[in-house]
């Protein structure tokens, strides 16, 4: 796929792409969900990549969904990318954005700039959400006529708790990074000069594990968020426990630990 609207380098062992349309603050299309997709897709799928960073061009992260690229051509009767009208959320038709994230390998968001509406809620599934001091945050769904999209409902209140939730759903006002930080929404914050550093730090930290456990940790934090049964809960990790002690990284691992040497999970980059 030739990407138009993101842009993908590597930083060693880590996958960077770019929301790249700084004329319009990087603002959402559905063929920018397509570029991320196949992006992470070919990051998923190279073992020399341990982990992802994404960030936004310019002076934004995400300004929400493009007015004219999506709601107007919608309004105007046209759907505005791939049965759009069919998807979940707002994708294109097969994509769950939600289900694809938490099934990926690691992923750190670094929000350099404004992050609204679908700005942050293709964040919300991420791993990490690293903040610049110089981002903002907006739920402005309700500001559009419309409601929140992508799990947010669920997701954002797992992280900043039902009140917080609410408040920012519904009166949609902007929140800086610092307050993000402070309420649960951003994991970091860092000066905007030390944003990607920080976030590619971060990901080297994933990017150092195995990717086979890496998964199974991230499924394991999906399915037991709200799992009420905790031996069921167990029973889940016990599972995939018993896959791990035949596995080879754990072999290694083990190995490694007796010869006193780091462990080795990929290959150099």
């Amino acid at each position: 796929m030739d990407y138009s609207q993101i842009t993908v380098e590597r930083d060693g062992a880590i996958a960077v792409i770019t929301l790249h349309r700084p004329e319009r603050l990087n603002a959402w299309t559905p063929r920018m969900a397509e570029e991320q997709v196949h992006a992470i897709q070919a990051a998923n799928h190279d073992h020399a990549v341990g982990a992802i960073v994404m960030t936004g061009s310019g002076r934004g992260f995400c300004a929400g969904a493009d007015m004219e690229a999506t709601f107007q051509t919608r309004i105007s009767g046209t759907d505005p990318g791939n049965d759009t009208a069919g998807g979940v959320g707002g994708m294109p038709r097969g994509l769950d954005w939600v289900s694809f994230l938490r099934t990926s390998k690691p992923i750190v968001c670094a929000v350099n700039g404004a992050a609204v509406g679908i700005g942050v809620t293709m964040c919300l599934p991420a791993d990490q959400i690293v903040a610049s001091t110089a981002a903002k945050f907006g739920m402005g769904f309700i500001k559009m006529g419309l409601v929140p999209e992508l799990a947010s409902t669920r997701l954002l209140g797992a992280r900043v708790g039902f009140g917080r939730a609410s408040d920012m759903c519904l009166s949609g006002r902007l929140v800086s990074g610092s307050e993000a930080f402070a309420i649960g929404l951003a994991d970091q914050l860092v000066e905007p000069d030390e944003l990607m550093s920080s976030a590619v730090a971060i990901a080297n930290s994933y990017a150092a594990n195995p990717d086979l456990q890496l998964r199974m940790i991230k499924q394991l934090l999906t399915e037991n968020l709200d799992e009420s049964d905790l031996m069921a809960a167990q029973q889940r990790e016990t599972a995939m426990l018993n896959e791990c002690w035949k596995s080879p990284e754990h072999k290694e691992a083990v190995a490694a630990f007796l010869e006193k040497r780091p462990p080795v999970f990929r290959p150099s980059a």
